[in-house]
C-alpha cells in the first residue's frame, strides 16, 4: 500500500514502544475503528486516562494516520499478508501487527468499512458556495489554552443525484484559509481549462 509521508510518520510513532505501549496502541486502534464506523463516536476517546501520558499532538497525528491506514486497507481490500508487509515497513513489531490484523479482520469491522467506502460513491460533491466567519479560540479540550483567531468555513455542497447533503463546516487558521482559497482558485482555473478543451 502506498501511504503519504505524514501517514508513515504517524504509523512509525505508533510502532515505537516508548511512545505507545501495547495497551495504549490497542486503545487507539479501537478508537480509530470506532471513529470511522460509528455515527456517534465518542470524541473524548483521546482523553482516556491511559493516553494522558502521550503528547496531544502525537496522539492526534497517530490517530489520523491510523484512521487513514484503515481506510486505505479497506479501499484496497487488503488481506492479512498485505497488511503484515505494509505494517512491517512502518516498523511494527509482531504483536502490534497481530493486534491490528485481528481487529481489522473482525467481520463487523471489515463489513462496516466496506459499506462505508461503498457509500462514498464515485460522484464528488459540487461546492456551490463558501462562507466564513472569524472566531476566537480561547480553549480546546486537547491542547488546553489557546488564544488565537480561527475561521469557521462552511462549504455549501450538492450532488448530481439531487439528494440533499449537509453543508461541510470546519475550523482553520489564517494560513490554512489562505491555502484553501488558493486551492479553490486553482481548481476553478483547472475546470475552466478542461471545459475549453
Amino acid at each position: 500500500m502506498e501511504l503519504s509521508e505524514y501517514v508513515q510518520r504517524g504509523c512509525q510513532m505508533l510502532a515505537d514502544p516508548g511512545c505507545f505501549d501495547l495497551a495504549a496502541f490497542a486503545l487507539l486502534l479501537r478508537a480509530a475503528f470506532r471513529s470511522l464506523l460509528e455515527a456517534r463516536a465518542d470524541e473524548a476517546v483521546l482523553d482516556h486516562p491511559d493516553l494522558k501520558h502521550i503528547d496531544p499532538m502525537v496522539l492526534k497525528h497517530s490517530h489520523a494516520a491510523l484512521a487513514t491506514y484503515i481506510l486505505e486497507a479497506g479501499k484496497q481490500k487488503a488481506d492479512k499478508s498485505t497488511l503484515s508487509t505494509s505494517l512491517e515497513d512502518c516498523k511494527f513489531d509482531r504483536e502490534r501487527i497481530e493486534l491490528f490484523c485481528t481487529e481489522y479482520q473482525v467481520i463487523k469491522n471489515k463489513n462496516s468499512l466496506e459499506i462505508l467506502l461503498g457509500s462514498i460513491g464515485r460522484c464528488p460533491l459540487l461546492i456551490t458556495d463558501v462562507s466564513w466567519r472569524l472566531q476566537y479560540q480561547i480553549k480546546t479540550n486537547q491542547l488546553h489554552k489557546l488564544y488565537r483567531p480561527s475561521y469557521l468555513v462552511t462549504l455549501n455542497v450538492e450532488k448530481e443525484d439531487s439528494i440533499s447533503h449537509p453543508d461541510i463546516s470546519f475550523n482553520c487558521t489564517m494560513e490554512q484559509l489562505q491555502d484553501l482559497v488558493g486551492k479553490l482558485k486553482d481548481a476553478a482555473k483547472s475546470l475552466e481549462r478542461a471545459t475549453q478543451i
